[in-house]
């Protein structure tokens, strides 16, 4: 199997979307929901 760049250029594409798709799936979950609200609160917080 032989690969050009449109191969490449393909392959890198469809692994960015994915890599996208993963890191909104993740900031989006509920379970991260804490730390989200938790890290949006620190400069709130008093010393």
């Amino acid at each position: 199997m032989e690969f050009d760049v449109n191969t490449l250029r393909s392959v890198s594409t469809l692994v960015s979307f994915v890599s996208f798709i993963g890191i909104i799936v993740w900031a989006f979950s509920r379970k991260n929901s804490a730390d989200f609200d938790k890290a949006a609160n620190l400069p709130f917080e008093q010393d």
